[in-house]
């Protein structure tokens, strides 16, 4: 079974005519929601996915107003409230080189550029406050390291091997 990546949340609908907005969970919406794309809708209620097709989409206010095809009103898609849009993982989006997805990096261990290091830990979350993202990696014992993603630090990025190298810079261990 394929694995799924969530891309959006059904969050509520939009108008009478079958219209859902959605939360965008990725940083490709109009390739996600673009017309003929197909979606899996997992239901809040825990009933069975099913796919669904994209007929249309437009920003709206920081959302997705998105039509899908054999919806036409409000009584269809109201219960689907709450539910989330997947993607099968098999349909990522390829990316420029030295950038990858969070599911490519959390779980990946850490090593220092050091002879024969041991693995610091392994990746567990990634944070974004500002200018570059942040790994927080946990060690087998003590508190979290937060790792900087930026050229100086990430030497090497293996996403086979789930090995990553860092430089530690002055400072960036507790």
């Amino acid at each position: 079974m394929t694995e799924e990546l969530t891309v959006g949340r059904l969050v509520n609908t939009h108008g009478i005519r079958g219209e859902v907005k959605v939360l965008s969970h990725t940083d490709f919406p109009d390739v996600r929601f673009a017309a003929g794309k197909k979606l899996l809708v997992i239901p809040a209620d825990g009933s069975s996915k099913f796919e669904v097709t994209v007929e249309s989409a437009r920003e709206h206010k920081g959302m997705f107003i998105v039509k899908l095809k054999g919806y036409t009103n409000i009584n269809e898609v109201e219960k689907y409230k709450g539910s989330l849009l997947k993607v099968p993982s098999n349909d990522l989006v390829d990316l420029p080189e030295n950038e990858y997805y969070f599911h490519q990096i959390v779980g990946c261990e850490v090593y220092t550029d050091e002879e024969g290091s041991q693995p610091l830990g392994t990746i567990t979350e990634i944070l974004q406050p500002g200018a570059n993202d942040v790994w927080v990696v946990k060690p087998a014992k003590g508190q979290d390291i937060l790792i900087p993603v930026i050229n100086d630090v990430v030497l090497n990025v293996d996403i086979e091997a789930k090995r990553i190298t860092v430089h530690l810079m002055e400072g960036l261990l507790p």
